[in-house]
């Protein structure tokens, strides 16, 4: 069974040159049911996916881009296959935006510790006087 003959399912291989998407990350997402179960060709047992697993794999690497965990995308799925609404997906949304904006507070908070190290640093001397991996060792405040 080969793309002339059925073009309306594609080996692991084409749908992986279509989406960019890795053969063994494609297993993976199946493992983890973000993936339907392909059908199996039944005279190699290679499998066979729809189309629609292409538009899926989209959806999928465009929700990981975003930030979306992969029970998050999980859910977004469900969602988008359900009885959802519109505003059901939304506080999901609005959801991960209040995670995205802690995070930027914690890189921030990060940065200023960072930046208050670097400062405290001559850049020369012995290593034993060092006040970052001073710092590291526990004698430095977190620069917050």
């Amino acid at each position: 069974m080969n793309d002339a003959t059925n073009n309306t399912t594609l080996t692991i291989g084409k749908v992986a040159r279509r989406t960019g998407i890795g053969v063994e990350t494609i297993r993976f997402y199946e493992r983890e049911k973000l993936l339907p179960e392909p059908a199996r060709d039944p005279s190699n047992g290679y499998r066979r996916y729809p189309e629609s697993t292409v538009a899926r794999l989209q959806f999928i690497a465009r929700a990981k881009e975003l930030g979306f965990t992969l029970r998050e995308t999980r859910e977004l799925l469900e969602l988008r296959a359900g009885p959802a609404t519109c505003g059901t997906v939304r506080a999901k949304a609005e959801e991960k935006l209040g995670d995205v904006r802690r995070k930027i507070e914690d890189l921030r908070r990060i940065e200023r510790a960072l930046r208050t190290l670097a400062e405290a640093c001559p850049g020369e001397g012995a290593l034993d006087d060092c006040p970052i991996l001073g710092a590291l060792e526990g004698g430095f405040g977190d620069g917050s």
